[in-house]
Order: structure tokens, then C-alpha cells, then sequence
């Protein structure tokens, strides 16, 4: 693995900018919506269009990667999210009101196509490089914790800039981004059989065998992913509205707040990568720890709104969000073939926003009801996402 330090340096930028580049937005979105004139639902809309983009495209981006190389997919892509960052910006600096809102929606668009083929890719591009499963998983474990990083640091970054310059972030998207195209392009090796020939018609009909043949752990990761990614935004959309609402905590100060949880996951993440080796039982049953953490303290959320007392709770969620996906994506990267892993690896990248999207719009609605519920939901969402990896990931029946 020493051998291939900096190509894991280089990809593992890839996800921290890409989640930099989106929800760096997110502590700024309030004074985005008062310097352009628009309201709070079409300032979402910048959020929104992005992961909604992703959504669609990630699945064609897998293929693409699989019939034409993964580092192939990467690097143009990598340039149209600098392209889409940089139409924000300009849009942003020269215009105003609703000509810049239209301009930087167009910028953000394109930024959602560049995302589609840039993180996505790296998860089977990380598989691609290693022969052992161990190095596998610790290669996935660093990926993993570069993004929680970006998760991490991007609400304290995003909310730093904006005080600067409201428009500051959108600037710095191009640049971060072009970062990671030069690491990419030169320190990021191919491997040899990187690529397949393998016609259209036959690959679809591979990969609908592929889902027929292990659909029933394949989806169950598919769904654990979604169920991860939609507490996790919801918890912070939670806890962001909570800090401001009642709380009267915004700026940098909340985004140090917003930052805890998000700093437990990001160890969690990184310790589980080297935690689980090669062993798909050990993965199981430590990916199964991980949602029962999430699920108790979720249940136990439900019973108490004083604020020491959430951020500890969401922390040990973030804890066993951390430990649980590192195990999904070794798995489901380990059981699927080379020419495969591409596409399927991409459908679990596009569950996963589907979570990031849904999170934030059903919590705002459930916290309006009432808390117990809104925590009983998520509580029951995170044993649900336990059942399936006890009950339908069987690691004997996986192919590595």
C-alpha cells in the first residue's frame, strides 16, 4: 500500500472538494437568499439542483468508467465542476439579483454533471488499485474520512469566507478544484486493466445479472447507504436550525457546533477503515454495531431537546454513521467484479444522495410536528438499515 500513498492522496482530494464545494454553501445560504433578493425555497434550489443532477447521471458515469477507464471519467469531469464552479463565481461578481441567481444555478448544474463522475468513481478506481482485500478496505476507509473531513470542515470554511465575501465560496470552488485535477493527473497511476471493451447491450446485460444474482445484500447496502446519508443531513439540518431558532448561534461559532459530530464521524471513519481488514463477517457485524449505535441514540434524542445533551447524542450518531459505511462500501466494492464495479458502485453513490436530498425537506416538515415523533422515525429508519445487513448480508455468499 506504501506504494500507492500519494495516488491515495490524490483521489482522497476528490471527495473532500467535492463536499467542500457543496455544502461549504450551506452555512451561507441565508445571505445568499438576502444579497440576491430570492426566496428561502429558490436559495435551496442551489442545493438541490446539484444533488438532483448527481442523482441522474452518477449510474452513466459508472458505466462510461467502466467501459473507458476510470481516470478517464475523472479528469473531465473534475474540469466541468471547475467550468460550472467559475460560472458561479463570475455570475456572482458581475451580476445581481435574479440574473445572478439564474447564472449561478446554470454554474451549479454543471457542477452537479462534474460531481457525477468525480467521487462517485473514485470508490471502484480505489478497489481497481489493490489486490488485498485489507489494503482495500483501508484504502476506502481514507476516501471515506475525506469526506466526512470535507463535511467537517466545510460548515466552519463556508461561514469564515462569507463573512469576507458573501461571494467568496463560489470563487473558491474553481480553485479547489483544479487542485485536485493537477494531483490527479500526475500522481494517480491507472491500473492495468482499467478498462473494458465489453459492448453496451452486453454490459447492461452483466450488470442486470449482477443485481439478479446478489440484489437481495447489494440492496440492502444500497438502502443502509440512503438511510446513513439521511440522517446525517437531517441531524444537521436539525441542529443548524435549532442553533439559530433558539439559540441565536450563527456564523463561525456555529459552524465550530455544526463541526463536532462531523469531527466524531471522521475518526470513527478512519479507524473503521483500518478496523476491518479483509474480513466480510467482521464488516457485517461491525456495519451492524454501527446502525444499532445510531438507532439507540437516535431513540434516546427522542426524549430530551436540551442542546448538551443532542450534540452528545448526534456525536455517538456520528460515531456509528462512521464506522457502519466504511464496512458498506468494502463490501460492496470486494463483491462485484472488476468490469462490474463501476456501475455498481455508482447506483450505491446515487442512493446515497438520494439520502443527502431527502434528509433536510422531511426533517423541516417532521420538526414542525413534533420531536418525539421526528426521532422515533429516524430512530426506526436506523433499525430498519440494522435488519437488512443482519438479515440479508450473508458475507459466505459474496463473491471477493
Amino acid at each position: 500500500m506504501k506504494n500507492k500513498k500519494w495516488d491515495l492522496v490524490a483521489l482522497a482530494s476528490i471527495p473532500l472538494i467535492m463536499t467542500l464545494g457543496n455544502s461549504m454553501l450551506i452555512p451561507i445560504l441565508p445571505l445568499i437568499s438576502r444579497e440576491l433578493h430570492v426566496s428561502s425555497f429558490k436559495v435551496s434550489m442551489l442545493i438541490t439542483v446539484y444533488a438532483i443532477v448527481a442523482i441522474l447521471l452518477i449510474p452513466i458515469a459508472g458505466y462510461l468508467s467502466d467501459r473507458f477507464g476510470r481516470k478517464k471519467v475523472i479528469i473531465p469531469s473534475l474540469i466541468i465542476a471547475a467550468v460550472g464552479g467559475a460560472i458561479s463565481a463570475i455570475a456572482a461578481w458581475l451580476t445581481a439579483d435574479m440574473t445572478a441567481y439564474w447564472i449561478i444555478l446554470g454554474g451549479r448544474f454543471l457542477q452537479g454533471i462534474g460531481a457525477a463522475g468525480a467521487f462517485p468513481i473514485v470508490i471502484p478506481l480505489v478497489g481497481d488499485m489493490f489486490d488485498q482485500e485489507e489494503e482495500v478496505s483501508k484504502g476506502l476507509g481514507i476516501i471515506e474520512t475525506a469526506n466526512t473531513l470535507g463535511k467537517v470542515i466545510s460548515p466552519i470554511l463556508g461561514a469564515a469566507l462569507g463573512i469576507v465575501l458573501w461571494y467568496l465560496p463560489f470563487i473558491s470552488i474553481p480553485i479547489l478544484c483544479m487542485i485536485s485535477l493537477v494531483l490527479v493527473i500526475f500522481l494517480v497511476q491507472s491500473p492495468k486493466r482499467d478498462a473494458s471493451d465489453v459492448s453496451l447491450k452486453k454490459f447492461l446485460l452483466g450488470t442486470k445479472d449482477a443485481l439478479k444474482e446478489k440484489g437481495r445484500w447489494l440492496y440492502a447496502i444500497f438502502a443502509v447507504g440512503c438511510i446513513c446519508m439521511f440522517i446525517l443531513f437531517g441531524v444537521l439540518f436539525y441542529l443548524s436550525d435549532t442553533l439559530e431558532s433558539k439559540y441565536k448561534l450563527d456564523g463561525v461559532l456555529k459552524g465550530l457546533v455544526l463541526a463536532i459530530p462531523l469531527a466524531v464521524l471522521c475518526l470513527s471513519s478512519y479507524i473503521g477503515g483500518k478496523v476491518i481488514g479483509q474480513d466480510k463477517s467482521r464488516m457485517k457485524w461491525i456495519g451492524f454495531g454501527g446502525m444499532a449505535l445510531i438507532t439507540i441514540c437516535l431513540i434516546i434524542t427522542g426524549f430530551s431537546s436540551q442542546i448538551v445533551f443532542v450534540i452528545s447524542l448526534f456525536s455517538l450518531c456520528g460515531a456509528g454513521i462512521g464506522i457502519a459505511l466504511p464496512c458498506m462500501d468494502a463490501l460492496i466494492t470486494e463483491g462485484i467484479e472488476k468490469e462490474q464495479r463501476g456501475t455498481i458502485t455508482s447506483l450505491y453513490s446515487s442512493t446515497r444522495f438520494i439520502g443527502v436530498s431527502l434528509g433536510p425537506p422531511i426533517v423541516s416538515l417532521l420538526q414542525n410536528v413534533n420531536h418525539w415523533i421526528l426521532f422515533s422515525i429516524m430512530a426506526a429508519l436506523g433499525g430498519i438499515g440494522g435488519l437488512l445487513i443482519l438479515i440479508a448480508i450473508k458475507p459466505s455468499e459474496e463473491k471477493a
